[in-house]
């Protein structure tokens, strides 16, 4: 399985105009074959930071979500969305075990 975690800080006049490319990326995201999971939240502590959270089956899933045309229009748009720099991180996980609060 892959998991992308990603934080992106949005440009506080654009906020509304990223969340609305947001919104759209993440629905035609999650119709993906091959996707497990896809989310995107606003941070708690920073309303203008928003922190995605991606499981993909395998690297072949993770890479046909890269050449999509929702995500490409979302990463051409970016640059006048962000407020910094984006970090995000790949993880390449062997397992995961749902844990009982």
């Amino acid at each position: 399985m892959i998991v992308i975690h990603a934080s992106f800080p949005i440009d506080p006049d654009r906020r509304e105009e990223a969340l609305e490319s947001i919104e759209h990326l993440v629905a035609e995201s999650r119709q993906e074959p091959g996707l497990i999971d896809y989310r995107a939240a606003t941070d708690v502590s920073d309303q203008n930071v928003v922190r995605f959270f991606e499981q993909y089956e395998d690297e072949e899933a993770f890479g046909a979500h890269t050449q999509t045309d929702h995500f490409q229009e979302f990463e051409a748009a970016l640059p006048e969305l962000l407020a910094g720099e984006p970090t995000v991180t790949k993880f390449e996980v062997d397992s995961a075990t749902e844990l009982e609060l």
